[in-house]
């Protein structure tokens, strides 16, 4: 017997806009114009014969029959679209379009490898590496996973922890020449200190040295929303901050910089696997993820 809707189409149009509660925003994941997504929920409101968003020239929110199509129709969607996402995969091999953000420090030095690795196992598989230190909308950017490094926010995103990594507070050789070397972790508020504007809390650290919990203010002299620039500000002798030794420890084994109070601990960061809320994950999104996962163990 045919579905009332009669198109499941007109279906994954209104999850789509329920999901980035924007039509402009659901086109763009579709891969549709615009007028297309608004033609397909009215034919939906049509045959439901009820609302299913309240719209405003700046909002668009579910009305509470969008609402309860939502609920009950996502998990139903979801579950059709693995099912029809492992019957395609199956026998031929991964294939279609894969999105994947990583902020630029990571995507160079840990996932290089793994990209390429995975374009000579996939070659079916059409995948664009998006490299931003800037937290990307995955809805409205049509992002099938997103590689987070640090400390997440609140996202109603699907999240799996990849792994932990070190941090360290760190400064070069030169800065070390012209400036006492701190012996405590109160002595840093007196130093030069380079905030990483991407952090949560980047002015406020807290140590650990055994049963010791120093919780210390900074006051700093230079900010910058990149890790990499971060980086070429200690190498060049701008001033101390904090550094993640998953990307900074070869420097410190060369010398280029100093790892500072090494008594002292600071909390570990993640680093993330991030889904789009609402979809299925695509095969090739579990594959790419896995394939990081590999290479991350063997860095460990």
């Amino acid at each position: 017997m045919p579905s009332p809707v009669g198109d499941l189409n007109l279906l994954r149009a209104f999850l789509a806009v329920a999901d980035a509660r924007s039509f402009t925003a659901a086109a763009e994941r579709l891969h549709i114009a615009r007028p297309q997504v608004s033609l397909q929920i009215r034919r939906l409101e049509n045959v439901l014969g009820a609302a299913l968003f309240h719209r405003t020239t700046r909002t668009v929110t579910l009305t509470d029959a969008g609402q309860r199509l939502f609920e009950e129709s996502a998990p139903l969607m979801q579950g059709l679209e693995q099912v029809l996402q492992h019957a395609g995969s199956r026998g031929s091999g991964l294939r279609g379009r894969l999105r994947v953000s990583a902020p630029v420090e990571y995507a160079v030095q840990v996932m290089s490898p793994v990209v390429a690795e995975f374009a000579v196992r996939h070659p079916e598989v059409s995948l664009e590496l998006v490299v931003s230190d800037k937290v990307q909308d995955l809805v409205g950017e049509g992002i099938d996973v997103s590689i987070r490094v640090g400390w997440l926010r609140n996202s109603s995103a699907r999240v799996a922890k990849l792994g932990e990594f070190g941090q360290a507070v760190l400064a070069s050789p030169e800065y070390l020449a012209r400036c006492p070397r701190p012996e405590a972790p109160e002595d840093l508020a007196h130093h030069r200190w380079i905030a990483l504007t991407l952090l949560p809390a980047p002015l406020t650290w807290s140590f650990t040295n055994g049963t010791k919990d120093i919780t210390v203010r900074m006051a700093p002299k230079l900010r910058t929303d990149s890790a990499v620039a971060l980086r070429a500000l200690l190498l060049n002798g701008a001033g101390v901050s904090v550094g993640s030794l998953l990307h900074l420890e070869s420097d410190i084994r060369s010398g280029a910089l100093v790892r500072l109070l090494p008594e002292w601990t600071l909390p570990k960061g993640g680093v993330y696997a991030v889904y789009p809320p609402g979809t299925a994950i695509a095969p090739a999104a579990r594959a790419f993820v896995e394939l990081l996962k590999g290479e991350m163990l063997r860095r460990a």
